[in-house]
């Protein structure tokens, strides 16, 4: 059988990266791609409170699913460092920890999401006329929630060996049965957005069910039996010291989005639509971001597994210059064509008015999170979670709440709420990049002593 493993360890380095990170960036933003199509669906052929309604549960999906998410980059990290110390007879006890807990959580999220996620709703100030709405797209949403985390997992497995090009193709062939599907649904059944939330249930399934095809398939140390399926404490142990820190980091991350959605919903069900809009773009710069890093966790967590430092010192360094290049570029075209792009989505004056609000605030700016998420990243792959986490939910999530509930409530004005991701990515990156640098010097010490 042929191996789709890539060899991180030795040789060439810019464009092993940049081969890793483009299908991950890719995939990531064809997924909202995917999503914003649910958007453009029911924004065009439904209604703006249709439209408003799926937007506004994008931050409480986040918050409920961030944990477990989170737990995926555990995995990563440990089969990668497993690769980077050749102890290759471990990996199928890995593997099979990994999925069985990819399943386990998938059913846990579907409980937690049926029974707190419409009260969340009401909470946060859901406008009554699209409370409704919000409230069955995402009861019927979270019915694809074991699909979600077997495919998070599964691809999760897939990338610590450096074949991040599948979980793309799992995700192209699902994203297009997802538009299909809406168009159908939406314009056809006149379903709205039961009909979007249907499509996302059964492209979800189609793409985990793809990724555990391709595990059942590949050569044996990596192989997926179903009989095989079970927890070993060690490495579950292990997925959780790592992966919870960055799952609590997003849960936080999360709720503090929902505190800013709860901002913006006090502007109405235009400001929503216009926002949601505009966060498509505005995840597709910061997904080219969040690709370098996970690029930069897998990379470092398979050389420093093997000890070997300078090696570990470029992939950060060439890791941070491509994620600052390419993040800069893709917000240009953003900002360049923001109007036509807007206007995928809705013709509605006014919700294009806020739309354009958000761009101007967020999206020239947006390079700044990858001098934190790659620093965070590299930490990740040296298997020091917890610091960085606690950093970022300091700088960007208690600072914002701060923000939400004393100047916004004091200045309620859309731009004084956007300002407040500006100030918070800078205050974040003052504190991560140091805390990387210090415990790079410490930890490659110890490496270089014991040779």
């Amino acid at each position: 059988m042929r191996s789709r493993q890539m060899d991180m360890l030795h040789g060439s380095l810019t464009d092993k990266l940049v081969l890793f990170a483009i299908p991950l960036a890719l995939s990531s933003i064809l997924q909202q791609l995917f999503n914003s199509a649910d958007l453009a669906v029911v924004g065009r052929f439904d209604s703006s409170a249709a439209m408003a309604a799926v937007g506004s549960n994008a931050a409480l999906i986040n918050l409920v699913i961030s944990l477990f998410t989170g737990l995926a980059v555990g995995a990563n990290v440990v089969v990668s460092a497993l690769i980077g110390r050749q102890m290759e007879e471990q990996i199928s006890g890995a593997v099979h920890t990994i999925v069985t807990l990819a399943l386990l959580s998938g059913f846990l999220l579907l409980g937690i999401g049926e029974a707190i996620a419409p009260a969340i709703l009401r909470m946060v100030g859901t406008p009554d006329d699209v409370l409704y709405l919000a409230e069955r797209y995402l009861r019927i949403y979270f019915l694809g929630m074991p699909f979600f985390m077997i495919y998070n997992f599964g691809s999760a497995i897939l990338r610590a060996k450096g074949d991040s090009a599948r979980p793309l193709y799992a995700l192209i062939a699902s994203g297009i049965l997802n538009v299909v599907l809406n168009l159908v649904l939406v314009i056809v059944f006149h379903l709205g957005v039961a009909g979007v939330a249907i499509a996302t249930v059964i492209s979800n399934g189609v793409s985990a069910g793809m990724v555990l095809l391709f595990l059942m398939h590949e050569e044996e140390k990596f192989r997926f039996r179903f009989g095989r399926m079970r927890i070993e404490r060690t490495y579950l142990k292990d997925i959780i010291s790592i992966g919870a820190p960055a799952g609590i980091q997003g849960m936080v991350f999360a709720l503090s989005n929902v505190v800013i959605q709860s901002g913006i919903n006090s502007f109405g069900a235009a400001c929503i639509a216009g926002n949601t809009a505009a966060q498509n773009f505005e995840y597709m710069a910061y997904f080219v971001v969040n690709a370098f890093a996970q690029t930069a966790v897998t990379f470092t967590s398979q050389n420093f597994a093997a000890g070997d430092v300078s090696r570990c010192r470029k992939i950060y360094l060439r890791t941070e210059l491509l994620a600052l290049v390419c993040t800069a570029a893709v917000s240009a075209v953003f900002l360049i064509f923001r109007y036509p792009l807007i206007g995928i989505f809705t013709k509605d004056p006014e919700v294009i008015r806020y739309a354009m609000v958000r761009m101007y605030w967020i999206m020239d700016i947006e390079l700044l999170t990858s001098s934190y998420e790659v620093s965070g990243g590299c930490l990740r792959g040296m298997a020091h979670s917890l610091l960085p986490a606690a950093e970022t939910v300091l700088g960007c999530c208690v600072f914002r709440l701060f923000w939400v509930s004393t100047v916004f409530r004091v200045h309620h004005s859309i731009t004084v709420l956007m300002s407040v991701y500006i100030i918070t990515w800078g205050i974040t990156a003052a504190m991560v990049i140091p805390t990387y640098f210090i415990i790079r010097k410490k930890e490659f010490a110890k490496l270089e002593g014991s040779v």
